[in-house]
């Protein structure tokens, strides 16, 4: 597949699905793909930030770019409400965008519980595959689509307090490379974004404090954290033709610190 260089990144007539896009990372990446002519699904646990970010896009894009599906990613039930939903409204899924994610525990792994560990996996993978599967046949049966994770690059590395949340971002990759095999024959590639610190409410607690933050960001090429949409382009780049012979990698985002 090739396209003129005016339509590399046009996303014109696809359709998003996007979890944990009121706010962060999703939600810049719902911004930049409905910028780029995508509809979009924006999906998180509570109604009303889902429904805000909407009908923002909506104002500024035109009625119908964005529709509001609130959904539990550790209910099944839930992400598949989600899909439905944005299949009713949209008439087709073409990329899914695995953005939302759980950390419950900030601290060693002798100190967490069973119930916290078992959460950090379900709702960090097997929630993932979930989604990509209830959208994957459709996908298959046109022969094109794109599934984008957000892993992290704490899932290349240890770390003291997050080692839970970094053993399923390190899963992330893995789910990645396996769907990449075992969909790129129907034209479906898989792909992971993993960025670095990333100034967003969910790891507010890697740079709220000064002095956490200057730890963070010391031996930093870039010397700083990230912003939201510092990553929406990559998934941007994933999830249109510029992206068509790229699958079951990570493209890492992060200032440089893993270099």
């Amino acid at each position: 597949m090739s396209a003129a260089a005016g339509t590399l990144f046009d996303l014109s007539g696809k359709v998003a699905v996007i979890t944990g896009s009121s706010r962060g990372i999703g939600k810049a990446i719902a911004e930049r793909m409905a910028q780029h002519g995508a509809k979009v699904t924006i999906s998180s646990r509570k109604a009303g930030p889902c429904e805000e970010v909407a009908a923002a896009l909506n104002a500024e894009h035109g009625e119908g770019t964005a529709i509001a599906v609130p959904a539990n990613i550790s209910s099944k039930e839930d992400l598949q409400r989600l899909v439905d939903e944005a299949r009713g409204a949209f008439g087709r899924i073409d990329i899914v965008v695995c953005n939302a994610a759980t950390n419950p525990y900030f601290g060693p792994l002798a100190g967490i519980g069973d119930e916290q560990f078992r959460k950090v996996l379900e709702n960090n993978i097997i929630a993932n595959n979930w989604l990509i599967q209830m959208t994957a046949p459709e996908m298959a049966q046109r022969q094109d689509g794109a599934v984008i994770i957000i892993s992290s690059i704490g899932g290349l590395k240890g770390n003291t307090v997050i080692g839970a949340y970094n053993i399923s971002k390190a899963a992330d990759f893995q789910l990645a490379r396996n769907l990449a095999h075992e969909l790129g024959p129907s034209g479906i590639r898989v792909n992971c974004i993993a960025p670095g610190l990333v100034r967003t409410d969910f790891a507010k607690a890697l740079w709220d404090n000064p002095e956490i933050l200057k730890r963070s960001t010391e031996g930093v090429p870039l010397g700083r954290i990230g912003e939201p949409d510092e990553i929406a382009g990559a998934a941007v780049f994933l999830a249109s033709a510029a992206g068509t012979f790229m699958t079951g990698q990570a493209i890492i985002v992060d200032g440089g610190a893993t270099a």
